[in-house]
């Protein structure tokens, strides 16, 4: 199987590789991105191999793997930052998008015109100047329910496919979500967001959260992501801040309920930031340091490969097949 793997950069673009990690190319201005560019989101569909869509400090972009070239697609997200981006599982011409300052768009023509979504969100956060939507995600059991996670801004959540949202829970120590996840078990989920003071799980769709301590050094999570075959196995970032000095990849095999270190090789330079997974291959898994650092595994996490290669801040991850 021949595979496309991603990264997106803080100030570097993104990166290409199509020999699992081992050697990286950056197209050159000429193929439409340029090589500065901010990169805080990525996007894929697996009925459209071969394309991928970047969420930029200056907008959409969409990747042809057969011309080897960025489309910039104009829009009133030129004009913002895109932190997140996500196709519909049903039609990889729906998109959400999650911007800085926070607000939530929607296209269903293949990011060419967007319509902005009902949505609330706070006018200003201490930390950022103004919140910024860090995730959004088609929630697996129900497709019409979409979830969104707001830093800072708590958790917001869409049951008429991201058309309109509103903010719900209580009982987060913390209103600085980076990440969402579900985990179906018995056709319930159990709904995990990652904030900078723990992990929180809820078990009545977002209604209420209690906060999961971590048998670890720092409470700091970052990001969560079931392993693509469904069966139960998580993976979550954790370390020391944004963007650290060190952290762990934690696995759990019970759906959240308790957590190994996945024993990332080396010594990390950051806190794990980002995690790529794939239905086609369950067991092909890569993860990045927020600094740069990239492991890889081929056995669905059990054990981690560190790869030769660095990059600058790195802020988004995927991979998918090509054939």
């Amino acid at each position: 199987m021949s595979v496309l793997l991603c990264v997106g950069t803080a100030g570097m673009s993104v990166w290409f590789s199509r020999d699992l990690g081992e050697t990286w190319t950056r197209p050159y201005i000429e193929s439409g991105l340029y090589l500065e560019a901010r990169v805080w989101a990525l996007s894929a569909h697996p009925a459209r191999p071969g394309e991928v869509f970047a969420g930029t400090d200056s907008g959409i972009y969409r990747w042809s793997e057969a011309t080897r070239l960025w489309t910039h697609l104009p829009s009133p997200l030129d004009g913002l930052h895109v932190w997140s981006l996500v196709q519909s599982p049903d039609d990889p011409d729906v998109l959400l998008a999650g911007t800085h300052p926070a607000g939530i768009w929607r296209s269903t023509d293949g990011a060419r015109s967007w319509t902005p979504c009902a949505a609330r969100f706070a006018e200003t956060c201490v930390f950022l100047g103004r919140p910024r939507v860090t995730q959004i995600l088609y929630d697996p059991l129900q497709r019409e329910t979409v979830w969104a996670g707001v830093e800072i801004d708590g958790v917001h959540r869409s049951t008429d496919g991201g058309r309109t949202w509103a903010k719900i829970g209580q009982g987060l120590l913390s209103d600085d979500i980076h990440g969402v996840a579900v985990v179906p078990e018995d056709g319930r989920r159990r709904l995990f967001a990652t904030t900078n003071k723990g992990l929180h799980l809820s078990l009545d769709d977002g209604a209420t959260w209690t906060m999961q301590p971590l048998d670890s050094p720092w409470q700091y999570t970052r990001t969560i992501v079931p392993r693509a075959d469904g069966e139960g196995t998580v993976f979550l970032t954790n370390g020391d801040g944004p963007p650290g000095s060190t952290g762990r990849l934690l696995r759990s095999a019970d759906r959240g309920r308790s957590w190994q270190d996945a024993r990332l090789p080396g010594a990390l330079n950051s806190t794990p930031w980002t995690i790529a997974t794939h239905p086609a291959d369950p067991s092909l898994m890569f993860v990045c340091s927020n600094l740069g650092q990239l492991f890889r595994s081929t056995d669905g996490g059990a054990s981690w490969t560190r790869l030769a290669r660095e990059f600058g801040e790195v802020r988004s991850t995927l991979w998918q097949p090509l054939g």
